[in-house]
């Protein structure tokens, strides 16, 4: 347990830790404060009995208990925003230490983990630690030292109950320590079962399109009742399993109150104890355990509490990119790959590549599917990190800068765009947040967005659905195109921008992108011959290799895959139905 609750003190920054030892500290101040309910006790028992009752005594007594009552009030309240404090802190800090890691670790993270865990730990375990941590692990220590403390006054009053009282203590941490064993066992599928529904749910929704599109509901929705029902099942497993080693613990304090009262009366009965220190002596056998029962029941959640700072540990223990690099601003924006080779795990992706792209040159990634273009991309970018040779941009290796003055220099606009749950304006704003109202609608203007937006209800400050799910395909690659305008960066990256437009937004879009890339450098990734027949470079990718470049006229005269392709895409072009 002491090393649960020192994994979760780590857990915590430096100002976190020292709110939770403070809280402790005032712990033992409470407990103290509680324990002077004792003496005050004894005297005016002693007086009564003594029938030596007056106002000095009664007054004294009085104080006691009024500082007791008191104080333990005020210390309670302040120990416990000490803790909520540091509980809500702690994870909302962590949230955002994971989201500033997840920034610079490789890409290929999120092939090997998938969304539902990053989420699960990022919301629920950590919503469920700001809930239950600081609370549970408080009520444990405070409840030990508040027992700690009683049991030590029983000490002064009577060494044999003192230790009847210590007894009782040493069996409930033997007790608490067997029974968090099975808890812990059933602690992680719990935490288990959590990850695995917001994974299968996640899918769900996000999947929603394509289950309705092949009508598979039946076998997606068996599988998210499934992992809904493995859930309920392993907090049933749970709660039936902390119940009766609560239960059990309980049992134990109670057991060991009594075996205090009866010794307390045997001892006087057989004279070896006096009337006042057997009524207070019965007192404390109900007081002396009361804080180590609220503690017994917290424990049972110290293991779920270590399980959640080890998920978290793990995110943050993902090795990432080295980004401290040198703030660079290079003389051109030249992009030389020398070499370069990148294997994802086991399977070689890109093999031996070297490629020049000269600033403010129009250069077209072609190939087969699978062939490795966006990695290519991805390597220039440093959304990975070379395996062999080097990628470098204005004559300095991509290591060599910093990731922010690295990505200073790119812009993207993918296939797939994503849109934040925001206002229009706010997402074209992305990269320059600080930009003007007047600056935006100039960008959106150049993207051929602004008209649909003003169309909107509320124009810019229209707020999208997440993913940008209330528009169109089109009107998202608009926007995304006016925010890349936006940040005005030299080089431009197009992953199949234009892939899946329909034919009403291709002329728009197109406009958009010729705006967007006046005098800059253009690395594009596309099919669409129309596209990249004007392109100063076209790099043919196939299995990893660069197996042909040059200008669309150089390619036409070879045999090989650029002429395949262009012929294909002429015939598919030429198709037509014939009448009947």
């Amino acid at each position: 347990m002491f090393k649960m609750l020192k994994k979760f003190f780590d857990f915590c920054n430096e100002t976190n830790r020292r709110k939770l030892y403070g809280a402790a500290a005032l712990g033992v101040l409470e407990a103290l404060l509680g324990a002077m309910r004792i003496p005050a006790a004894f005297f005016a028992i002693t007086a009564v009995l003594e029938n030596r009752i007056c106002t000095d005594t009664f007054l004294k007594v009085m104080g006691f208990i009024l500082l007791s009552t008191v104080g333990k009030m005020i210390v309670n309240r302040f120990s416990h925003m000490l803790q909520t404090e540091a509980g809500y802190d702690t994870c909302a800090q962590k949230r955002i230490e994971i989201a500033e890691h997840l920034r610079y670790v490789p890409m290929g993270y999120f092939n090997d983990t998938s969304l539902g865990h990053i989420t699960s730990v990022a919301t629920n375990t950590l919503e469920q630690m700001s809930d239950i941590a600081t609370r549970a692990i408080m009520m444990v220590l405070q409840g030990g030292i508040t027992t700690a403390v009683i049991a030590l006054c029983m000490f002064a009053f009577d060494v044999r109950i003192g230790l009847i009282s210590l007894a009782g203590i040493v069996i409930f941490i033997i007790v608490n320590t067997v029974t968090n064993r099975r808890i812990a066992r059933v602690a992680n599928e719990k935490i288990d079962a959590d990850k695995e529904m917001v994974g299968v749910i996640l899918e769900y929704i996000q999947g929603i399109a394509e289950i309705r599109n092949y009508n598979i509901f039946a076998r997606n929705s068996s599988r998210v009742a499934a992992s809904v029902e493995r859930k309920k099942n392993a907090d049933i497993v749970a709660e039936t399993t902390a119940i009766p080693a609560v239960g059990l613990q309980m049992l134990v304090t109670k057991l060991a109150g009594v075996a205090i009262a009866g010794a307390s009366l045997y001892f006087y009965f057989n004279g070896t104890m006096q009337l006042n220190y057997l009524i207070t002596m019965l007192m404390c056998s109900f007081m002396v355990f009361e804080s180590l029962d609220s503690a017994g029941v917290y424990t049972a959640l110290i293991k779920v509490i270590g399980r959640g700072v080890d998920l978290a540990n793990e995110i943050l223990a993902t090795e990432q990119m080295d980004v401290n690099g040198e703030e660079i601003h290079p003389s051109n924006r030249d992009i030389h790959l020398e070499h370069v080779g990148f294997a994802y795990e086991n399977r070689k992706i890109i093999d031996d590549v070297t490629l020049d792209i000269k600033e403010k040159t129009t250069t077209a990634i072609v190939g087969p599917s699978g062939g490795g273009k966006t990695t290519i991309t991805a390597l220039i970018a440093r959304f990975w990190d070379v395996r062999e040779g080097e990628v470098t941009l204005g004559g300095r290796n991509v290591k060599d800068y910093s990731f922010d003055s690295l990505m200073e220099n790119f812009s993207f606009v993918f296939q797939r765009v994503y849109l934040f749950e925001d206002t229009i304006a706010n997402n074209i704003r992305f990269g320059r947040p600080e930009a003007s109202m007047d600056e935006v609608i100039a960008a959106a203007k150049k993207a051929r967005c602004h008209d649909f937006i003003e169309a909107l209800p509320n124009g810019y400050e229209t707020v999208v659905g997440e993913g940008g799910a209330t528009l169109s395909g089109g009107e998202k690659q608009r926007i995304a195109i006016a925010r890349a305008i936006m940040k005005d960066a030299p080089i431009i990256i197009l992953d199949e921008a234009t892939a899946n437009v329909d034919p009403e937004n291709e002329k728009e879009l197109t406009e958009a992108i010729e705006n967007l890339t006046k005098e800059k450098t253009i690395i594009m990734i596309a099919h669409r011959l129309k596209t990249v027949r004007n392109a100063d470079l076209i790099v043919v990718i196939d299995k990893g290799r660069v197996v042909q470049s040059g200008r669309h006229e150089e390619l036409m005269r070879q045999d090989g895959i650029y002429r395949n392709f262009v012929t294909g895409r002429k015939k598919a072009v030429s198709w037509k139905i014939d009448k009947i």
